[in-house]
This record gives structure tokens, C-alpha cells and sequence, in this order.
């Protein structure tokens, strides 16, 4: 009865649950948009954009040792390390003990452990309510430029 304890099952926010194409190593420093059409792994810094497509089920993920300076956009983001800019998950976002965010970050379903840090807005978001900031933003920068038609 008290002998051995049962293994409990993985986390649902286990690190090594993925698969990478890409690695960024932790001695490594990038500057500039890194579009990514496979998961990609961040051990060390990288300054600027990272994209992924959204039609494409790809992963982000900032290690522990991890510093992004820029926003992520993905359809799955994990961070574990620190992410300085705004995180666009179109399917889920998992924040592990320890990471520290600052930014905004939008999302379709969240997972958060005690510990972690986000100085910023939560703001759940679907694929039509997308579409309407979307449209929205696209109409006012028109509007700003002054391409807009007068009658």
C-alpha cells in the first residue's frame, strides 16, 4: 500500500514532448525575422519577428534558457525563458513556471503553471473575431495613409 508510488503520466506542459527542425542553440545570437515552416526551438537569443504560417501546425518554443526581443506569431507557442513583444497563438499558449513575458498575448486556449510571469493583456481570441480586427486595422491604416476615396 505504501511501498512503491505510482509514476504519474507527463505534464501537459512537458518541454520535451516535441520535435524540433530547428534549433537555436544557446550560445547563439540571431538578429531578424525568422519565418519558420517547421517547429523551431530557441535555446539562445534571437532579436526580431519570429513567423509562422497560420495554415501550418508549427511550434515555438522558448526553452528556459531561451530570450526572444520580438513578437511570435504561431499557431502553438510555448515559453519557458523570456519573451520581450506581443505572443499571437492561434491555437494554444503554454506559459511554464519561471518564464517571464512582457508583452500582450493572444490566444485560443491557454496553459499556465504557478510561477510564471506575464506583464501584459490575456486576451482569448477566435478566428472570426481575427478576421474583423483584421479588417478593422487594414481600414484604418488606409484612413491614415489618406487612400481613402472622398465623395
Amino acid at each position: 500500500m505504501f511501498g512503491k508510488r505510482a509514476k504519474l503520466g507527463p505534464s501537459p506542459l512537458t518541454l520535451d514532448q516535441e520535435s524540433f527542425s530547428t534549433l537555436i542553440g544557446r550560445q547563439t545570437v540571431v538578429e531578424g525575422q525568422l519565418r519558420v515552416r517547421e517547429s523551431v526551438r530557441i535555446d539562445g537569443e534571437l532579436i526580431g519577428l519570429v513567423h509562422a504560417p497560420a495554415d501550418q501546425a508549427v511550434a515555438v518554443v522558448v526553452s528556459p534558457t531561451g530570450h526572444v526581443e520580438g513578437d511570435i506569431i504561431a499557431r502553438r507557442v510555448v515559453i519557458a525563458g523570456r519573451v520581450s513583444g506581443h505572443i499571437h497563438a492561434q491555437d494554444r499558449v503554454e506559459l511554464h513556471a519561471g518564464c517571464l513575458v512582457q508583452g500582450d498575448i493572444k490566444y485560443g486556449s491557454i496553459a499556465i503553471e504557478h510561477g510564471a510571469r506575464v506583464l501584459g493583456l490575456l486576451l482569448q481570441v477566435d478566428d472570426a473575431q481575427e478576421r474583423i480586427e483584421h479588417d478593422t486595422q487594414a481600414a484604418l491604416a488606409r484612413v491614415q495613409s489618406g487612400s481613402h476615396s472622398t465623395g
